[in-house]
């Protein structure tokens, strides 16, 4: 039997002008997928030229993570979008970044939506077909990283695109594998030590304990490391030392 691959992202280039919220530097040493804010949740220009360019220099894959046109939420609350203008808000996200990642030398390898939107496209078919309308309108044929079993990884697929599974080591399950609302209480894993436990039991056994308490099967390509909580960083060092010593192989999926 051969060693579980794993692949780790996080969510970089939150930062918008002089305001700057995650350690970008310190991640790129440490994951081996971005996901880019583009511009609607955060980041900017500035910060997304940046980003692709220690991408591309530490060989991390780069990702457009898209999102709500929502910068004063953070991209944290849901919007009803009429699915035409979503599609474009998502290509031209797609396209802005696809700009600076092919002026350092990389290429966009996949596309993530982030927060209500990520949330959302679970369950709402809609959203999630136009989120892959904007995905396809953007040119590339670019694998969609998401919840296994989510309307948007069946829209991708009917759309003939690569979808991969992603899983969250620092977040809360319900007892049918879907993320717990961060409204509620629990709903983010903030113990160093269960996070790292659990990124190694989603690795190589592929299941996370639920809110519940419930054993939940969740076959994942990818872990999400979140890139805004204190101490990402160092965080994400043990975890991916943890997932090596553990027998994993760390590696991007692009």
């Amino acid at each position: 039997m051969t060693d579980p691959v794993i692949d780790l992202n996080a969510d970089l280039g939150e930062g918008f002008g002089r305001w700057s919220l995650t350690d970008d530097d310190s991640l790129l040493s440490v994951v081996t997928s971005a996901n880019v804010a583009c511009g609607f949740h955060a980041g900017d220009p500035s910060t997304m030229r940046r980003v692709c360019d220690l991408a591309a220099e530490r060989g991390v894959a780069v990702g457009a993570q898209v999102s709500y046109r929502d910068l004063a939420g953070f991209g944290r609350r849901s919007m009803d979008v009429p699915p035409d203008e979503l599609a474009a808000e998502i290509a031209y996200q797609i396209g802005a970044l696809e700009v600076f990642a092919r002026a350092a030398g990389a290429r966009v390898t996949y596309v993530k939506p982030h927060g209500a939107l990520y949330n959302r496209c679970v369950h709402d078919e809609e959203q999630a077909a136009a989120v892959i309308e904007g995905v396809r309108l953007a040119g590339g044929p670019y694998p969609v990283l998401g919840l296994p079993g989510s309307r948007l990884h069946e829209a991708a697929e009917d759309a003939g695109l690569d979808v991969v599974a992603e899983a969250f080591a620092d977040r809360a399950y319900t007892a049918a594998g879907t993320l717990v609302p961060r409204r509620e209480a629990g709903a983010v894993i903030t113990d160093p030590d269960a996070v790292v436990k659990r990124s190694v039991a989603l690795a190589r056994e592929a299941t996370v304990t639920s809110l519940g308490g419930e054993v939940v099967r969740v076959r994942a390509r990818s872990l999400c490391l979140h890139g805004d909580t204190p101490g990402a960083a160092a965080l994400a060092r043990r975890v991916r030392a943890e997932l090596e010593a553990a027998g994993v192989r760390v590696a991007a999926f692009a």
